[in-house]
């Protein structure tokens, strides 16, 4: 055996949702864990939803080569994870 579990609730594939970015709608994939990471961050800093998504967005478009935005919340929601738990091994 490896150790490793399934993740809680399975490996489930992405969902489309519709989020509206500077006025403009836009779908956006992603694996429930990680719409759940979002809505959690969005309310951690008492944002909507498609603030914290635009927020990222913006971050995303001034890379030198942008990735789309799906891998950039799933990109951000990892790092994110990782500064919190630094910042709580400290």
């Amino acid at each position: 055996m490896t150790g490793l579990d399934p993740p809680p609730g399975g490996f489930v594939g992405p969902v489309k949702r519709s989020i509206t970015i500077a006025g403009h709608p836009t779908s956006i994939s992603l694996e429930p864990l990680f719409w759940t990471r979002l809505e959690e961050a969005a309310r951690a800093r008492s944002l909507p939803l498609s603030a914290l998504v635009a927020a990222v967005d913006a971050l995303r478009i001034v890379a030198d080569d942008p990735p789309n935005l799906a891998s950039a919340l799933r990109t951000w929601l990892l790092a994110q994870s990782r500064d919190n738990d630094a910042s709580r091994s400290q």
